[in-house]
């Protein structure tokens, strides 16, 4: 179904002069037919008194970025856009399944406890109109499984709008609940092609090669595969995806504290290895010195004790209590 603008229905001040002018003739005419004895004026004004309420219902009033998707008697009739008074047929009935939807996005919190699924909003006219601003959707936290096996839990946000009013209304049954729906499976489908942090022999792009991908350290590239697949999926529901955006990530708590243990000794190893390649420098360079300036001259043997000695002082992780020898050195 194609989009059908109404642009030519900006005609909501004549017509509410019109209407009021209407009703105020129709006042005087049965004070004037009553005077005078004229049952058939009489009458006709009285119908219109009664009735005359009927042509109001067509007027309608958006604000700037809102729209409105209306409907005669079942049929798509058109859709208004844009700020302006505006006069349709006063029996097309406004459309947006979607209005009483609560998700805890923007534009659906009302206050404090309104963010709840099927809460009925107390402006109907208000709800009916659908919102062209970008709108941001913060979906619940999510228990995935990455790539080897890990859980893990993550949470997104998606920013996005509403392009096309006509496929929102009728491609699908609540296009909010759709695109939240939309925006778990693809969270859940690109996860699970990333470890947590970068591990061997994984390929996370599809290209046959392990690479260092991982949702810690690529978190823009998994946003925007994320974007682009929740992008694929909403497109017949007229909406418009303008980013995604990974707002939580973190082991499961079941598995968090072992993992905490790994990372610290992954940091301890990687520590001790940078101390050990230190140390050693430090005591080629002291030997060095000692045999290029003839400071003393030490055979192999003593050579392997200074080593040894020198490197427990400079790798150990407390301070060392050095023993003087006050005799021979030998």
């Amino acid at each position: 179904m194609t989009e059908k603008l109404l642009t030519n229905k900006k005609h909501g001040i004549p017509m509410l002069l019109l209407l009021v002018a209407l009703y105020a003739f129709a006042v005087f005419g049965i004070i004037k037919s009553t005077t005078s004895g004229n049952v058939t004026l009489t009458g006709i004004c009285g119908v219109y008194l009664v009735l005359g309420w009927i042509p109001f219902a067509g007027l309608k009033t958006l604000k700037p970025q809102e729209a409105l998707v209306l409907t005669l008697f079942g049929k798509y009739y058109g859709t208004l856009k844009g700020e302006g008074f505006y006069y349709v047929n006063p029996f097309c009935t406004a459309v947006n399944p979607a209005a009483n939807t609560r998700l805890g996005q923007s534009g659906d919190i009302k206050g404090k406890g309104a963010a709840v699924s099927g809460s009925v909003d107390s402006d109907s006219v208000s709800g009916k109109r659908i919102s062209l601003k970008i709108m941001t959707l913060n979906n619940s936290v999510q228990k995935i499984n990455d790539a080897i096996g890990n859980p893990i839990e993550i949470g997104i946000a998606v920013m996005w709008r509403v392009t096309d009013t006509t496929k929102a209304v009728f491609n699908v049954d609540n296009y909010k609940e759709y695109l939240s729906l939309q925006s778990d499976s693809a969270l859940r489908n690109v996860v699970r092609l990333y470890p947590y942090d970068v591990a061997p022999n994984i390929d996370t792009t599809g290209d046959g090669m392990a690479d260092e991908g991982s949702l810690r350290g690529s978190s823009d590239v998994v946003a925007e595969r994320i974007k682009e697949d929740i992008q694929k999926r909403v497109t017949d529901a007229g909406i418009e995806v303008i980013e995604a955006r990974i707002t939580y990530l973190a082991y499961a708590p079941e598995i968090a504290a072992v993992m905490l243990q790994r990372q610290q000794a992954s940091a301890v190893v990687d520590a001790r290895a940078m101390i050990v390649d230190g140390a050693v420098g430090m005591v080629k360079l002291a030997l060095e010195k000692l045999s290029d300036d003839g400071i003393v001259d030490l055979d192999e043997e003593r050579k392997a004790a200074m080593v040894s000695n020198l490197m427990v002082v400079l790798c150990g992780s407390h301070d060392a209590q050095p023993i003087v020898n006050s005799g021979s050195l030998y």
